[in-house]
């Protein structure tokens, strides 16, 4: 009599662990085409009106769930112009007409990527979708979150589901201590010059090692906003007490954490002594063109902007008080600060941040993603060239084609609006 044996489980990465959950499978495989539940889909102003658009086409009289929907009007909001009023007032009727609950205005809002782990609406275990790039934030708290066109977004609303291919996983491992004043976009920085913007192409970069496992959430959520500038499907950090410190006062609904099997396989594992990064920055017109502090040289700059979905949130704006505090911005320079949302921006009320910065001389603003994109509130002239704690500095990316974009930590884009050329606190 013959037995039959089933086949051993192959072990998994986190992120096919949380792929074949949501595809209610017991496993998936590298390179599959699979269709998935998808925990949360999400667009913005720009994006939303065009995913609106070919929802009316679909026929269909409701979205899958009014709660797990989030429309969040903030590239061009406050507000610019005519057209945005009109991209915004969209959304606004479309949430209204639908129920949907997660719909924030002007004074309630954030910038999307800050405002959605801040309410609890993005968890580990998650699949995410977003009409946005840098949806891959929130593989920071352990979801596997991916940014997809306006005609797939239009689907998820109606569906609730999403077509995607199974990534291979590289694997980066952090060991040692951070120098001061090294951060999460430092890492990120460093280690994009390390493989290149297409050096994780359609992979999903999971960070571990002893100076991840240190690492803040606000440095995490920096680190996986970028994912996508190194070409990426998803960025993610395994789920221990730091991100359960973060999610658990939040969560608005149950959720399943997942982490990768011990033998599971990866693309490529990559180690990097973290103790030797010293703050980076990216020149133009690359997000990989990142270089030390120390390389630097001199250069001027007429604009830092300290903000956005990669460090608009509470430690990076206690880091750049805490350079600003007591100095003044360059006469040559306009500073900009944005935080990221509407309670980043009253706690730094409430604390004197505010008044630091303004007394610096330094703009400080409600929350928009305004600059990042060239969208408004610090758009560039030819010839000029901007310090930003953005996540992109592309040719044109802040305004003119001719001027030029640095990418940096809160802490160097500070001392270097105080300095007039990009440098160091050490300096100040």
């Amino acid at each position: 009599m013959t037995r039959s044996m089933s086949k051993p489980m192959q072990p998994m990465t986190m992120a096919q662990k949380i792929l074949a959950a949501h595809a209610d499978r017991p496993a998936v495989q590298v390179g599959e085409l699979i269709d998935v539940r998808a925990d949360m889909v999400l667009a913005n102003d720009i994006t939303a009106p065009l995913a609106i658009i070919e929802f009316a086409k679909l026929g269909v009289d409701r979205v899958f769930d009014q709660d797990r929907i989030a429309l969040v009007p903030d590239h061009f909001a406050p507000n610019k112009d005519i057209k945005s009023a009109e991209q915004c007032k969209m959304m606004r009727e479309f949430a209204k007409k639908y129920g949907i609950h997660n719909y924030f205005e002007v004074g309630r809002m954030g910038i999307e990527h800050a405002l959605l782990p801040e309410q609890g609406l993005v968890l580990p275990g998650d699949v995410v979708v977003g009409a946005d790039s840098h949806t891959c934030t929130y593989g920071a708290v352990g979801a596997f979150a991916t940014g997809m066109g306006s005609t797939d977004i239009a689907v998820a609303m109606a569906t609730g589901r999403a077509w995607m291919r199974v990534p291979a996983t590289t694997r980066f491992v952090y060991s040692g201590t951070l120098q001061p004043w090294v951060g999460g976009k430092d890492l990120i920085l460093h280690t994009i010059g390390l493989i290149g913007v297409e050096g994780a192409r359609y992979q999903a970069m999971e960070f571990a090692g002893p100076a991840i496992d240190a690492l803040s959430i606000d440095g995490r959520l920096t680190m996986a906003n970028m994912a996508i500038e190194a070409g990426a499907k998803a960025g993610l950090f395994h789920v221990d007490a730091t991100t359960e410190a973060y999610v658990k006062p939040r969560a608005q609904r149950a959720y399943q954490a997942y982490a990768s099997d011990p033998h599971a396989t990866y693309d490529r594992v990559i180690e990097i002594d973290a103790s030797k990064i010293e703050p980076q920055i990216s020149f133009p017109h690359l997000p990989s063109n990142a270089r030390g502090l120390s390389q630097v040289g001199d250069v001027s700059i007429d604009q830092a902007v300290i903000g956005s979905c990669t460090n608009g949130r509470w430690s990076d704006l206690v880091q750049t008080a805490e350079v600003l505090r007591g100095r003044q911005v360059h006469p040559d320079v306009r500073c900009i600060i944005i935080p990221g949302t509407q309670a980043i921006y009253l706690r730094a009320v409430q604390e004197g941040l505010a008044q630091v910065f303004v007394e610096a001389g330094a703009v400080f603003s409600t929350p928009t993603c305004g600059p990042c994109l060239g969208g408004y509130m610090g758009v560039l002239a030819a010839g000029e060239r901007c310090i930003s704690t953005t996540n992109r500095n592309f040719l044109g990316r802040m305004g003119h084609v001719e001027s030029e974009v640095y990418l940096a930590g809160p802490a160097i884009a500070a001392a270097s609006a105080v300095l007039g050329r990009i440098g160091g606190p050490e300096e100040l």
